[in-house]
């Protein structure tokens, strides 16, 4: 009997050794190597070449090149997922024959919204399929129950073996696949567990050619790491055509979606949801969803976002406490913190603001996560705000870059941020100097931020003193 040979495979990016490797030479991943069986050509994995080809939709086998000009583009056959958020972020609805990976952490809606999707596309004349390896047939008819209108037209298949899944598919012919999760399915041919690398690469290696051969399209669930990663490894990401993104507080009633690759559409567009009892629902107004429903406050400040066509406002929230450490603390949710770092040294380099000796956590109001440099000016506002206890005029809102000579850069798309400002009720949005001459309206132009403080917190009413407050506002 001929010896079997292994490799040592990375976990993250896919490079083989022929030993085992602490770290990784190309992706720098520590103890990601992980051993497999290699399969001889001819072996077990290749004797079932028929049947691999009967289930993966059948086709010539040798293909002839064709010209571009006689190939029919799918631009034209998109259908729609019945869900506006997730036909937005795909670039327009759903391509047939693409490959779609979506991942994010557990219970924030994954299978929730992929249900969703095979109800109004059953309803739509065309057959769909579930494939659940986590869940039996009997789970996903009760989930169904609740947040479908027909789930009778809904067929289910609870297998986690691949040659059989693949079969099953290619027999009913369905136009939208479902699999929950990727990571379930394993195949003989390899002896390692569901789950690593060589089963995943595998499953989504053959996913992807009956996609492109039958047309059907695949949705595959994926589970993330610790550190909100895909699991996995990093080849298949690269493998399917769209990676989607569910982000979010599990604890919240509100989701955002993100396309971090799209072959079929732009990766900017931002679908965001609104957990509730029969499902996830699309928001229409983003605006009133992230802005907060009282007055102004010490510490708040309005930035207005554009998230590839969306435009929306969002809350900048910032705490300023003196601390008695010797590292006062720089916290950012939904920011970047080193952008975070930036600024403040730049409000006290060129604001003069005390702020060496405090602790300043600055949050982005509704969990969601801003990272272009059009919203320093805001979080520079919230920051001088929290630290002097006055609170910014009502109804202003601010956009612009902060260089680090204290100056207002220019930003995209200040048209759209004005109008949006002006729909959302705001009376004037302060913008860099070159912004306002071209936009005009309700913006008003400013040269850099120590002249934007000096005038919106001058402007600010007078701070009210809690019952019981003491003369530090600012804590110990």
């Amino acid at each position: 009997m001929a010896k079997q040979k292994t490799v040592f495979t990375c976990g993250e990016c896919g490079r083989r050794e022929a030993k085992w490797l602490g770290h990784c030479p190309d992706c720098g991943a520590w103890d990601s190597f992980v051993e497999e069986r290699v399969i001889p050509a001819g072996g077990a994995g290749y004797a079932g070449r028929a049947r691999r080809k009967a289930s993966d939709g059948g086709g010539a086998a040798g293909a002839a090149p064709v010209r571009l000009s006689d190939v029919v583009s799918s631009a034209t056959a998109r259908f729609s997922s019945g869900i506006s958020e997730l036909d937005l972020v795909l670039g327009g609805g759903i391509v047939p024959g693409s490959l779609v990976l979506v991942g994010g952490e557990p219970g924030i809606g994954k299978s929730t919204l992929l249900l969703q999707v095979l109800d109004h596309v059953a309803a739509s004349g065309r057959p769909v399929l579930l494939v659940c390896g986590e869940e039996s047939a009997a789970q996903v008819k009760m989930r169904a129950e609740r947040i479908c209108d027909d789930s009778g037209s809904i067929s289910v298949l609870a297998e986690t073996e691949l040659e059989s899944v693949l079969e099953s598919v290619a027999a009913a012919a369905p136009a939208l696949v479902v699999v929950d999760s990727v990571q379930t399915l394993y195949s003989d041919a390899f002896t390692s567990a569901p789950g690593s690398v060589s089963q995943v690469r595998e499953a989504a290696g053959r996913f992807l050619r009956l996609a492109k051969a039958t047309g059907a399209s695949v949705f595959l669930v994926g589970h993330v790491t610790k550190e909100g990663a895909i699991a996995g490894p990093r080849v298949l990401e690269h493998m399917v055509d769209t990676v989607l993104q569910f982000e979010g507080d599990r604890y919240r009633f509100y989701r955002t979606l993100r396309a971090a690759k799209n072959r079929f559409g732009s990766t900017n567009e931002l679908g965001i949801f609104e957990m509730t009892a029969s499902g996830l629902q699309g928001v229409a107004d983003p605006s009133s969803l992230f802005l907060g429903e009282s007055g102004p406050a010490a510490g708040a400040a309005v930035h207005v976002a554009v998230e590839g066509s969306r435009c929306f406002a969002v809350e900048v929230q910032a705490l300023v406490n003196r601390t008695e450490l010797a590292m006062p603390r720089r916290v950012a949710v939904g920011l970047d913190r080193n952008r975070l770092a930036m600024l403040v040294a730049v409000l006290g380099r060129h604001a003069r603001l005390p702020l060496s000796n405090s602790d300043i956590f600055v949050t982005i109001a509704g969990g969601i996560r801003i990272d272009e440099p059009a919203a320093d000016l805001a979080v520079a506002l919230a920051i001088a705000s929290a630290e002097r206890n006055v609170p910014l005029p009502p109804r202003v809102a601010a956009i612009g870059e902060i260089s680090l000579t204290g100056e207002l850069r220019s930003c995209s798309q200040s048209e759209r941020r004005v109008a949006e400002a002006g729909r959302a009720g705001f009376e004037r949005i302060v913008v860099p100097a070159a912004d306002a001459r071209r936009v005009g309206g309700i913006s008003v132009g400013a040269a850099d931020v120590r002249g934007v403080l000096a005038s919106l917190l001058r402007e600010g009413p007078p701070p009210q003193p809690a019952a019981g407050a003491t003369n530090d506002h600012r804590g110990v």
